[in-house]
């Protein structure tokens, strides 16, 4: 066992951990934006650790390309689909207006009813 399979060891373990992490905030958090955040940020990072570690563990131009593409189009869309659905959901009153600090959406849609 070398440090490669150590460090590919530690990054699976991470990633994990993350995946976890995400499913248990999916579950306990209590309205839709903050579930969106755990089910978002540690599913991204999860994602990164296990790619490097597949990148780590078969060190080719094949794999690193294809694992680039990936890892692109999961920060491509990632963002874009929890924007959206934050949007959906303020839309149809799923978010607990209470705890917004700043409720930027809201004064823009009543200032577009307004016109």
């Amino acid at each position: 066992m070398n440090a490669a399979d150590v460090a590919v060891g530690l990054l699976v373990l991470v990633s994990a951990f993350l995946s976890m992490a995400a499913g248990i905030g999916i579950v306990r958090f209590p309205d839709v934006l903050t579930r969106l955040h755990a089910a978002t940020k540690p599913q991204v990072f999860g994602l990164a650790a296990v790619l490097l570690a597949i990148v780590l563990r078969v060190p080719t131009w094949g794999v690193l390309t294809t694992v680039i593409l990936i890892m692109t189009f999961q920060l491509l869309t990632q963002p874009m689909t929890a924007h959206m659905l934050g949007r959906s959901a303020y839309r149809t009153d799923h978010v607990r207006r209470d705890v917004l600090i700043e409720d930027e959406l809201g004064r823009d849609i009543e200032e577009h009813a307004k016109d």
